[in-house]
């Protein structure tokens, strides 16, 4: 699912416009419309703090949110800056490799 499908299905859920939904986080409905459309250049997406302000009046939850607009939640970014010897190590794995590591963390 994309951040815009996400967004727009959350913004349903709550019953709320475009409009409304722009005014409780500070932006124009302009800027959320072309989110929800995927019509951002490319390159641009929302920021950390506007995700931030969706997930809490759309009652959704933020590091869904940061993921589908491909950032890294705060907690990750964290414990990866502590460990950055394990993100060089992740980007080096191919496609079975992280399969591998997947069925390892969720202990298969």
């Amino acid at each position: 699912m994309s951040l815009g499908n996400r967004l727009r299905e959350l913004r349903k859920a709550k019953q709320l416009t475009l409009r409304q939904l722009a005014s409780k986080v500070g932006v124009g409905f302009t800027y959320l419309s072309k989110i929800e459309n995927h019509k951002l250049e490319d390159g641009h997406c929302p920021s950390e703090n506007l995700l931030q302000k969706l997930a809490v009046e759309l009652d959704a939850n933020e590091d869904e949110l940061l993921i589908l607009a491909e950032k890294i939640p705060h907690l990750l970014r964290r414990r990866l800056a502590e460990h950055p010897d394990v993100l060089m190590k992740m980007a080096d794995l191919d496609d079975a490799g992280f399969d591998k590591l997947l069925r390892t963390i969720e202990g298969e």
